[in-house]
């Protein structure tokens, strides 16, 4: 008989976060979500406030925090970079005090403890796909550093108290994910195409939209997430976990267009600083470690979310973001 844990999602309410704590629930596990509401939604929980296995707590990670748990997920800090830019000091007290409390608790409760590393760590690649082993190439003083070197920072702290304390750590480097419960307004290219072109706005592209993505859908990736905290204590990452199916900006747009019948245009705007020019995963760790690629093809994945957004762009308190 499996015996619930009591587990802490912290980022809770985030789109990533409120996949995860469904399904930690869906496998009998109770739940403590924690957030402060600076970039997630309470729409995205709100089935689950009445759950008995549900318990939201509004925090700031980057102030101690202390609770008795079994495990913990550590995916607390604004993911999109309009989203972190606006208070990139914040970003990095984020990213950096967060894990320092997070990982106190994890030592002083003799529990796991996973970080939602990024794809950003490394920076506009110079290595193509990105593997485990490649360093990266970031600007530590440009407008994306607060998370990227961050999140950087972080990933230095969990190996250092795995070393040194010998901390059960499992760091997942998660590529761009897509699918229900992203925010209209929070910038990411998925969620833009998707909202412009049901608002019958200009798509924004930046660049020629020649730069290269890889989506992943939500479900696999919060699959990919699990099975990692499942392994055992000598696992420790990092993983890559995103989809290794590449595809252009331009491509993802049209692809948009058609699946929603939009009429459109592609506007082109200039190329943000720092933004990568290619980002794509090697998962072969994962596959070999964890047995995990994804499954939802991008078009199957693209109509759920275009889908969600119908709805919520329908809802009467719904204001559509600005032209």
């Amino acid at each position: 008989m499996l015996v619930k844990k009591k587990i802490l999602v912290t980022g809770g309410s985030g789109f990533l976060g409120s996949h995860l704590a469904d399904q930690l629930i869906r496998k009998n596990n109770s739940v403590i979500c924690l957030d402060n509401f600076c970039s997630s939604s309470s729409d995205n929980i709100s089935h689950l406030i009445s759950h008995p296995d549900f318990r939201l707590i509004r925090h700031d990670i980057s102030q101690p925090f202390h609770e008795t748990v079994d495990e913990i997920y550590n995916l607390a800090c604004p993911a999109s970079p309009k989203r972190y830019q606006t208070d990139p000091i914040q970003t990095m007290r984020t990213s950096i005090l967060g894990a320092f409390h997070l990982l106190d608790l994890a030592r002083n409760l003799g529990c796991k403890v996973f970080q939602a590393s990024t794809s950003e760590v490394y920076g506009d690649p110079e290595s193509h796909p990105q593997r485990e082993d490649y360093w990266g190439h970031v600007n530590p003083i440009g407008v994306r550093a607060c998370y990227d070197e961050g999140k950087r920072c972080a990933e230095t702290l969990f190996f250092d108290y795995r070393r040194q304390h010998g901390l059960g750590i499992k760091v997942a480097r998660i590529f761009n994910t897509y699918g229900p419960r992203m925010q209209a307004e929070d910038g990411r290219v998925v969620s833009n195409f998707i909202v412009q072109a049901l608002t019958n706005q200009d798509l924004t592209i930046y660049g020629q939209g020649e730069q290269t993505r890889a989506f992943c859908y939500v479900d696999d990736m919060i699959e990919g997430i699990t099975r990692l905290m499942a392994t055992p204590d000598e696992v420790t990452g990092p993983i890559n976990l995103g989809n290794p199916s590449e595809c252009t900006v331009i491509e993802l747009a049209e692809t948009i267009l058609r699946l929603t019948g939009s009429r459109s245009r592609l506007v082109c705007h200039p190329l943000p600083q720092d933004d990568p020019r290619q980002r794509r995963p090697d998962i072969t760790r994962a596959r070999e470690t964890l047995g995990w690629a994804p499954r939802v093809p991008l078009e199957d994945g693209l109509k759920a979310t275009i889908e969600y957004f119908e709805q919520h762009l329908s809802r009467p308190d719904r204001q559509l973001p600005a032209a």
